[in-house]
């Protein structure tokens, strides 16, 4: 599914989602036309609509591995950028 497919699934608008995340109706439509986003931009956009995001990796050999940790990361990342400003 794109992320197009997901939010008319969950019934929701474009101006809906960019009341949700406090951004214009046009960065909606912008986002949803990418193919290439930071993982905090898509944990974002999927948590706005009451969803969270998980990444699975699959290995031919072995069992599905959750990687874990990334959120922390982002955070920490971003309240670096404040605290330069």
């Amino acid at each position: 599914m794109t992320l197009r497919d997901v939010r008319k699934a969950r019934e929701l608008t474009q101006e809906r989602m960019a009341e949700l995340l406090g951004i214009r109706q046009d960065s909606i439509s912008k986002l949803e036309k990418r193919t290439d986003l930071l993982l905090s931009t898509l944990r974002s956009y999927l948590n706005a609509m009451g969803g969270s995001l998980q990444l699975i990796v699959e290995f031919p050999d072995r069992p599905p591995v959750v990687i874990t940790g990334l959120a922390e990361l982002d955070e920490k990342e971003e309240k670096a950028k404040y605290r330069q400003v």
